[in-house]
């Protein structure tokens, strides 16, 4: 199959085997380039490890870390004419990158919210792994059914609290256009907390534990995202926001009760990057190309696999204690939230338009990054050619 990028919207609905395949190993080659992380983990479970900051962990993990994985994801494989997942191909890459370098890679594709998938997890890290001493929680889903009611709750991205409008980018367009978003119900907050709070990441730990694989001393990392005051109604203050709540909640829960082995749960609040689910909130992407402007002019920018390495290296493992703030929450997203960088951010967002935001931001580096998100974009890569859009695990 020749494959070309088919972009609908704020998603792309092909993806390139090689092109995936290319974009892990340039992750895998920035951690290589840089020192091995000494004391970190030796055995690591990813729970939504196909994408952004969840690859990008994995990745760390076992380039940096000589760790052991097993990754937990939710991607399609191939069918009739559709390629498959982007997710599914980075992840394919990831396990023939990893058996090549000798490392232990498990991948299971399932429901990461349903008993059964937990309990796959559990069984395979007992069998080849005995436990494991980092799990990593990066979901990323606008659904979930719950595994002991059935019911399927969805999330909602509105504020909480009056309607909110600003300034968004349609990027079919490059036109700047004016979004508003009405204000939540009670039950769109409560099922956006179902979907994207901590009651699943409790769950996680609680399998892990009653199937005795959590290693004395095992840490727990789930990430979240605060941002600038121009998306907090819709963001922090939102829905969205009474999730991020809830899961900062469930780590101080979870932190104590994994206390008592000598282990460790936080929250890891990281910057606004290019991923697949970012691109689907308003304001964020226009934020984003304005942000990216500046912190790249200040030679401070950072992508997934530059900020998972950060957190790793200099936070997580870093063979002291782990730097918090007064909240308790590990934060690699100080470099975006600067002082300097957040006033000249509010600057040029109160004066872009469609005439000018080519020129004062960064939408070509966001037009790129979005299509190497689906393994386009590569010079290195024929996307003339005829590949194999099938490929399975080994």
């Amino acid at each position: 199959m020749i494959i070309q990028p088919k972009i609908r919207g704020f998603i792309c609905t092909t993806a390139h085997p090689q092109g995936c395949a290319r974009h892990v190993q340039e992750q895998i080659d920035y951690v290589k380039k840089n020192l091995p992380i000494k004391n970190g983990p030796k055995k690591v479970l990813v729970v939504g490890a196909s994408t952004g900051f969840g690859l990008a962990s994995r990745i760390v993990a076992a380039f940096g870390c000589q760790a052991a994985s097993v990754g937990v994801f939710y991607e399609r494989p191939a069918e009739n004419k559709r390629t498959a997942t982007a997710g599914w191909y980075n992840s394919i890459a990831f396990d023939k990158f990893s058996k090549a370098q000798g490392l232990y890679s498990k991948s299971i594709n399932g429901d990461a919210f349903s008993d059964e998938i937990k309990q796959q997890a559990v069984d395979a890290i007992k069998k080849n792994l005995g436990t494991v001493d980092l799990v990593i929680y990066s979901l990323a889903s606008p659904r979930r059914t719950h595994p002991k009611t059935g019911l399927t709750a969805k999330s909602a991205l509105k504020p909480v609290g009056p309607r909110y409008t600003n300034k968004s980018i349609d990027f079919e367009t490059g036109e700047i256009i004016d979004v508003s978003l009405e204000s939540a119900t009670e039950d769109e907050v409560r099922q956006t907390v179902s979907v994207m709070g901590g009651e699943d990441w409790e769950m996680w730990i609680d399998a892990l534990d009653a199937g005795g694989v959590l290693a004395n001393g095992a840490m727990s990392v789930a990430y979240s995202y605060i941002g600038p005051d121009v998306t907090r109604p819709v963001y922090r203050n939102g829905t969205i926001g009474a999730a991020k709540d809830h899961l900062e909640a469930t780590a101080k829960k979870l932190d104590e009760r994994l206390k008592k082995n000598n282990g460790r749960a936080f929250i890891s609040v990281n910057k606004a990057l290019v991923t697949q689910s970012s691109s689907a909130i308003p304001f964020i992407p226009l934020y984003f190309i304005l942000l990216n402007r500046i912190m790249k002019e200040k030679n401070i920018h950072e992508g997934c696999i530059e900020q998972m390495y950060r957190l790793f290296s200099q936070r997580l493992y870093n063979g002291t204690s782990v730097p918090v703030d007064d909240q308790g929450r590990i934060r690699v997203d100080d470099l975006e939230m600067r002082d300097d960088v957040q006033a000249e951010v509010a600057k040029l967002w109160s004066v872009v338009s469609t005439g000018n935001v080519e020129k004062i931001s960064d939408i070509e580096g966001y037009r790129q990054d979005f299509l190497k998100l689906f393994g386009f974009g590569f010079k290195d890569v024929d996307y003339s050619a005829d590949v194999d859009a099938d490929p399975q695990f080994e």
